[in-house]
């Protein structure tokens, strides 16, 4: 039997006054997020409401479902196709249900973003703004492999959220290929799937930790990943390596203590930001949309500059002087970040 989940109410944002200027009748811009509840999707609806209120005139429903559930959010992704009629970004974790309503709303000519999540053919979506996902599952494994050392040997835990997903696969997938290249006596059991829900993914994750008492480290592609781990390993006074992603704010406190090495940042709050500001110039200044894939950028977060981040998340005034100078930066020179569609990741 299947629960019956409200939907979360439109949120609306007005751009305030900025020397990004406008269109004279503004514009209505939309954002479909997977879930309100988790950081990740938080992050990035935050980011596209930073970029928003740099332009004035426009205004940005975010909507999204309280949990991951698919068909809730293309049901609120279709009603921001009749009231975001300038052009939506869509972050979705399930992109084979999107393929036709993403289809239908483009007929309509209302501009479309793929956010996180590269849109499936089909979909009529040509731009997208996200991360090498391989590329950061190996830039996670690397900081763990070199604190690990060149002649380590043993086993190494990798868990996924949500299996299938194909941003969690690749980082999977990353942190599989760097551990086969850099140390092949450190063999790699999973992804085992840890479940989105946080009670859930601690319980997985206690019993995974518990049937491999010898592992060097454990490693998660998810949110939840990082901050259960990083329990556990408290509780259990471990003295292997734990990490995950994300910036979850005990994460965050993980990674400052020790208890965690790292955190990777995939930097939702930049994808968030990059995607809307590219629609909002789109509908106010007529710009055309880039045509690709757009890599916004990921940030290893260690000891070392983990307290500048935390800094960075405690404020929006922070994230505005933290990311404002590096969203005009990385906007100037926009061309450099733009790869083909088909290299997506």
């Amino acid at each position: 039997m299947r629960l019956f989940v409200p939907l979360v109410a439109l949120v609306l944002l007005a751009g305030c006054g900025s020397t990004a200027g406008g269109g004279e009748d503004g514009a209505k811009l939309g954002f479909a997020v997977a879930t309100t509840s988790e950081d990740f999707a938080q992050q990035m609806a935050d980011g596209g409401k930073y970029a928003a209120s740099k332009f004035d005139g426009v205004e940005l429903q975010v909507s999204g479902p309280p949990g991951v559930d698919g068909p809730a959010e293309v049901k609120l992704f279709q009603d921001l196709g009749r009231t975001a009629t300038d052009g939506i970004a869509v972050e979705n974790l399930a992109p084979d249900l999107f393929v036709r309503p993403m289809a239908d709303v483009a007929k309509k000519d209302i501009p479309l973003v793929a956010v996180d999540t590269v849109p499936l053919d089909g979909s009529n979506v040509n731009t997208y703004v996200g991360n090498d996902n391989a590329g950061i599952g190996k830039m996670l494994a690397e900081e763990a492999i070199r604190l690990l050392g060149p002649t380590a040997s043993g086993t190494v835990v990798v868990g996924t959220t949500v299996p299938g997903v194909p941003v969690l696969d690749q980082r999977a997938e990353g942190i599989k290929a760097a551990f086969a290249e850099k140390l092949p006596n450190v063999k790699v059991l999973g992804p085992f799937e840890t479940k989105i829900e946080p009670t859930l993914n601690f319980g997985i994750w206690n019993g995974l930790v518990k049937a491999n008492p010898n592992a060097l480290a454990f490693l998660g592609t998810g949110d939840q990943d990082s901050y259960n781990l990083a329990k556990i390993k408290q509780e259990n006074n471990g003295t292997y390596l734990t990490a995950g992603f994300d910036l979850n704010a005990a994460t965050l406190r993980a990674v400052q203590d020790g208890t965690n090495f790292a955190t990777l940042s995939p930097e939702h709050f930049m994808k968030g930001a990059v995607a809307i500001r590219m629609l909002a110039e789109a509908a106010t200044q007529g710009k055309k949309l880039p045509e690709g894939w757009i890599d916004s950028g990921a940030l290893l977060v260690t000891k070392d500059n983990v307290d500048e981040i935390i800094a960075r998340q405690e404020s929006d005034t922070a994230k505005d002087e933290w990311f404002g100078p590096k969203l005009d930066e990385f906007f100037a020179d926009l061309d450099t970040h733009l790869r083909p569609l088909t290299e997506a990741s």
